[in-house]
Formats: structure tokens, sequence, C-alpha cells
């Protein structure tokens, strides 16, 4: 295995459930980032679809930030094993 494909293999999870989550939900990035409080990018909510690693403050930002959106739609709370699957 080069270098290359040991990196993949560390930090790339391949498509998150918050992708088909956020698409169920009809959101995208943007709404994320305007919705949170806790200044996300659209870098990083690309990345947590996409199944990058995230460093534990940033998933817990991407969190709160879809249960701002579950809390108006009245759903069940979304935890982090219910969004990511690393």
């Amino acid at each position: 295995m080069n270098m290359e494909d040991q990196g993949k293999s560390i930090f790339e999870f391949g498509i998150q459930p918050l992708d088909s989550i956020m698409e169920k939900m009809e959101l995208r990035n943007t709404d994320l980032v305007r919705a949170s409080e806790e200044n996300i990018t659209h870098k990083m909510v690309k990345k947590a679809r996409s199944g990058r690693r995230l460093t534990p403050k940033v998933k817990q930002k991407i969190i709160n930030a879809v249960n701002i959106f579950r809390e108006k739609r009245d759903l069940t709370e979304l935890s982090p094993k219910k969004l990511f699957n690393y």
C-alpha cells in the first residue's frame, strides 16, 4: 500500500449517513452554515457529508446545526451515531 492509499484509509470513511438525512430533510450545506451559531463553514459541512475525519469539536458543531432543523420539524434528536459511521 502506498502513502496515498494509506492516508485515505485513515482519514476517509465514504459518504456518511448525514448526507442522506440532509437530503431527506431537504437541507443544503448553506442551510446548516446559516443556522449555526458556532461558526461552521461550507468546507466543514462538505467534509462531514463526504466522510473526511472531523475533529470532535467540528463533528459536534455539525450535529448541533442539524438538530436546529430537527427541533423546528419536531423530529427525534439525532445523535453522532445516526449521522456518522466512524
